[in-house]
């Protein structure tokens, strides 16, 4: 073997190195939030990331909304909050809104 071709304990030594830091960060979370399970933030953040999250991905959907484009993103995004006002469901009113700007760009645009 060549001498730039590292030996079997090497190789094994970088794989037991790589299972210990991937059980590790595959692991911490479920440490951390055991740790937090009954903190005050943790619950306020529960509580208000949903709405958050959906606020930044609105704000992201619309920022390169133009003349010709913006009729189907209202009609996207009034679907949208009109589907999750009625059934309460993120996924539901995310595919429905995304179906109906679809819709709305193949027709308007």
């Amino acid at each position: 073997m060549p001498e730039s071709v590292p030996g079997a304990a090497y190789v094994l030594g970088a794989l037991a190195v790589m299972f210990v830091v991937t059980v590790a960060l595959r692991a911490a979370p479920f440490l951390a939030l055991s740790a937090l399970k009954n903190s005050a933030f943790v619950d306020f953040l529960g509580r208000t990331m949903p709405a958050g999250v959906m606020v930044i991905l609105v704000m992201y959907t619309l920022r390169d909304v133009g003349q010709s484009t913006w009729l189907p993103a209202t009609v996207g995004l009034a679907g949208t909050i009109a589907v999750h006002l009625w059934r309460r469901n993120a996924a539901l009113s995310t595919v429905v809104g995304t179906g109906l700007y679809l819709a709305a760009s193949a027709f308007w645009t």
